[in-house]
């Protein structure tokens, strides 16, 4: 017997647009100020991920202001909604 494997029929989120999501979501109501290691389960990526995709959002996305914030031991990220 042989199986076929079909692909997902739906669309998942990449994990750039998983992370701008929540932090989209998280800043509703304000700044917030986070480290990778503290949201990596959250987001389901690792801190390292998290890191990296940081700057390309800094970069490139129009409704969020990211900014580093502190160089101590990790990154501190302050993100607010433009």
């Amino acid at each position: 017997m042989s199986s076929i494997l079909q692909p997902s029929t739906e669309d998942e989120p990449s994990k750039e647009e998983r992370l701008k999501a929540y932090l989209a979501q998280k800043a509703e109501d304000g700044e917030m100020y986070f480290k990778s290691k503290f949201i990596a389960d959250e987001v389901g990526l690792s801190p390292k991920e998290i890191g990296a995709l940081m700057v390309k959002i800094r970069d490139s996305a129009t409704e969020l202001e990211v900014e580093k914030w502190s160089y101590t031991s990790a990154t501190t990220w302050r993100v607010e909604r433009a």
